[in-house]
């Protein structure tokens, strides 16, 4: 007889939760410095740096992944089970992830934070409304695109050219139809009609900003550089200029803090902040990382995609911005997933390969030695499945041997922090015996081809980076603002080292092509895009709001 998984709503409804006050208080968290959202959420005040700042920081653990394929890797079930498990081999670990999207829960399934026995709870708080987030950024965000349209309505002085506004509105939903939309018809009332669109809320620079900020008035100072348009002149106007980033910050004022939950072992988890990881750099806030860092001897974290997006983006733009560095790296893989990068279709994967695992392999040899090249030690942890031979297991040892990568296989998904002592062991001892010596991939100050360049052919290995027309004026009016001296935040597709998704592997002798590039002043990066990157995703043909409802009892079902 066939034995029922139950799923991840079901396991994180049966977990016996602690208190939200009784873990902050386990963690040396004051009661003042907790802002309690009902029983087991809470909001942590930012006056408990002042209280922590003499003391020492933990060891900063990053998890990232091989490039991502459609057999999983579980990047972000490792990153909680990974916290459990270090707490059952008596180390203090706090994780630290992002918040999840509304779009995506209600889209196609995807949002919750880990998975099986290594979840972060309460998953449908967390999962839906959790303490207003991304409501925040979306109203601080629209305010702006209120206040820009308002502006032009009342005489323009500033002589704004509606025809190059760059600041789209946001929601956090996937519509598609609100893609591409023309704003103000219905007469002289309604201000002046032209085009504009949506963008999800997650991809709003007032997020990636939110993630990179140190204090609400270095967040106010962000929002006060970012560029919504140009004049007729071609001059940049920006939020200052509208003099709306205090009202701004106003609104943001409770988003800043960081989301104390916990894992379903009681592990506590920081939950803050959800930048896309195409656009903006994919990492939880550098507050809660601050915060973790305070608080325990091992704060394990993650970065969106592959080691060659979110890795790189977290060692260029948010350990800079930070001013932290990571102790080691944990790239995340699946016998599976290597079968796939090297060469099997979807539904042989159960299939014993061992000449595929072989070839596949090099996709993860490549991550290695590219985060090898920041300095930084690894352990290599592999998510193990049912259809994982004996054979495929040795030749995976033997490989990672070879390339002198200690390996470790978890099961974290079936059995929590249980499943994954070994690795937590094994992550341990790599820390306290390698000494770090983290440096960053490019100069900030080289101009914005030459750290494209240096990214394309270090990090992709690519031949280099082709600009187009357009890409190459851009680079031009961003040199010509001053404001190239930024680090660079890549935009293209997670499947592939290359830009073009279906070249899975270890991809040799291909050129970039960077077709836009574009300015974030206020989060602090420059954006270069290899491909069009969807920043307002559709809804599937069955969405996952169709399975999703809640009972006369409150009890919400179909949401995992």
């Amino acid at each position: 007889m066939e034995v029922r998984v139950p799923s991840d709503i079901e396991i994180a409804q049966s977990a016996k939760l602690k208190p939200i006050m009784d873990i902050a208080k386990d963690w040396g968290i004051e009661e003042d410095e907790v802002e309690l959202y009902g029983k087991y959420k809470a909001k942590i005040s930012l006056d408990i740096f002042k209280r922590l700042k003499d003391k020492p920081n933990g060891k900063l653990i990053l998890v990232t992944a091989i490039n991502p394929t459609p057999a999983g890797e579980g990047k972000s079930t490792t990153t909680v089970g990974l916290g459990q498990a270090l707490n059952k081999i008596g180390k203090k670990a706090i994780i630290a992830l992002r918040e999840p999207s509304l779009g995506p829960v209600f889209g196609v399934k995807g949002g919750a934070a880990g998975g099986g026995y290594a979840q972060v709870v309460p998953m449908e708080d967390i999962n839906l409304h959790f303490t207003g987030d991304m409501h925040a950024i979306t109203a601080a965000h629209n305010l702006v695109s209120a206040a820009i349209d308002n502006h032009i309505h009342q005489g323009n002085t500033l002589g704004i050219d509606p025809r190059q506004i760059v600041w789209k509105r946001v929601l956090d939903m996937n519509d598609r139809a609100l893609r591409q939309i023309v704003v103000g018809l219905g007469g002289k009332a309604n201000g002046f009609p032209r085009e504009d669109g949506f963008m999800i809320t997650v991809a709003s620079e007032v997020m990636a900003a939110l993630c990179l900020a140190s204090d609400l008035m270095d967040l106010k100072e962000r929002f006060a550089r970012m560029v919504v348009a140009y004049t007729y002149d071609g001059k940049p106007v920006t939020i200052r200029d509208l003099n709306v980033q205090g009202a701004m910050a106003v609104l943001m004022k409770d988003a800043i803090k960081p989301n104390l939950v916990q894992t379903l072992e009681n592990t506590p988890a920081l939950i803050h902040g959800g930048p896309f990881a195409n656009i903006a750099h994919g990492a939880n806030s550098i507050i809660a990382t601050k915060l973790g860092l305070k608080l325990a001897d091992y704060l394990v974290t993650e970065a969106g995609f592959g080691a060659d997006l979110g890795a790189e983006k977290f060692f260029d733009i948010v350990c800079r911005y930070a001013g932290f560095r990571p102790d080691a790296v944990v790239i995340v893989a699946t016998i599976r997933a290597l079968k796939m990068h090297g060469g099997v279709a979807k539904q042989d994967l159960s299939k014993e390969n061992l000449e595929a695992l072989e070839k596949g392999f090099e996709n993860l040899e490549r991550h290695v030695e590219n985060v090898r090249k920041f300095g930084l030690p690894v352990l290599v942890a592999i998510n193990r499945f049912v259809s994982d031979t004996e054979a495929e297991i040795e030749l995976l040892h033997k490989l990672c041997q070879k390339i002198n990568v200690e390996v470790s296989l978890n099961e974290v998904w079936a059995k929590g922090g249980e499943g994954g002592i070994d690795m937590a062991n094994k992550l341990v001892n790599l820390v306290e015996n390698n000494k770090p010596n983290f440096n960053y991939l490019y100069d900030i100050n080289l101009s914005i081809v030459e750290k494209v360049n240096k990214i394309a052919k270090e990090i992709y290995r690519a031949n280099g980076a082709t600009f187009t027309a357009q890409a190459m004026k851009q680079v031009q009016k961003i040199e010509e603002l001053g404001l190239d001296k930024l680090p660079i935040c890549m935009a293209k597709t997670q499947y592939s080292f290359s830009d073009n998704p279906s070249l899975l592997g270890a991809p040799k002798d291909f050129d970039i092509t960077v077709k836009e590039v574009r300015l974030s002043a206020g989060a602090g990066f420059i954006v270069v895009l290899t491909g069009d990157i969807m920043t307002m995703p559709g809804l599937p043909k069955v969405p996952a709001a169709e399975k999703i409802d809640i009972d006369e009892n409150g009890n919400i079902v179909g949401l995992f």
